[in-house]
């Protein structure tokens, strides 16, 4: 099992790096590692398939796509993130913990990769930390995803809050089945995309956020 101390020495300079260029939140880079890891427990919690194409959506600092990235060695990724600093952060770190043969970084808003040829539907897995709320996330999501793939997203950590963050109905018109809370050493919150999301989704720039299909409340409760 690829716990945190199997993360490279590369790996922990490329965060130590993200965290003093102030791409990571608060905490120590060993938190952090151990919250990206808790992704890998979930996905084997709820069977996504870790061997197949992942997205980390708004990567940032490279959290959890980096980590995530030694963990399942048969997987390739594609970390997404709309800042040209921070993405040329990645690629720096792509290359620095010798990643490039399935690791590639794309730079764009959420909102227009949802429609691009090369990332639509093509996911097996997306993965997201800090992103955005439960409705700009979700819409962002599903768009990527097969039809079978799994989103995960690291959540407060009551089934009620889950249950009032992440609606049926609103989850629905994207294509998500009913969400599923799972606690590793954080908690976490799994959807699986059970039909297709129609075409008009994700819509232009801006609009999930100004205009969302679900309420966004407040999280809370962590």
């Amino acid at each position: 099992m690829f716990t945190s101390k199997n993360f490279s020495v590369l790996g922990r300079a490329a965060l130590q790096q993200a965290f003093d260029f102030g791409l990571l939140g608060p905490g120590s880079v060993e938190a952090h590692i151990t919250h990206a890891l808790g992704y890998s427990d979930v996905a084997t919690q709820v069977g996504a398939l870790t061997s197949g194409r992942v997205a980390d959506l708004g990567s940032g600092g490279g959290l959890p796509g980096l980590v995530l990235a030694e963990a399942w060695p048969d997987a390739s990724f594609v970390l997404i993130d709309a800042a040209e600093r921070r993405c040329a952060f990645l690629s720096a770190s792509v290359e620095d913990m010798r990643l490039e043969s399935r690791v590639a970084v794309r730079r764009g808003r959420a909102e227009e990769l949802g429609h691009a040829e090369d990332l639509r539907t093509s996911f097996d897995l997306v993965v997201a930390r800090s992103f955005g709320p439960p409705p700009v996330l979700a819409e962002c999501a599903a768009p990527l995803l097969k039809v079978g793939g799994w989103m995960i997203v690291s959540e407060p950590p009551s089934v009620e809050a889950t249950e009032q963050r992440w609606p049926t109905d609103g989850l629905a018109l994207l294509g998500f089945s009913v969400p599923t809370p799972v606690k590793s050493d954080r908690h976490f919150v799994a959807l699986q995309k059970v039909a297709e999301t129609e075409a008009r989704y994700p819509r232009r720039v801006g609009i999930p956020g100004k205009r969302p299909l679900f309420p966004i409340l407040e999280r809370v409760g962590e």
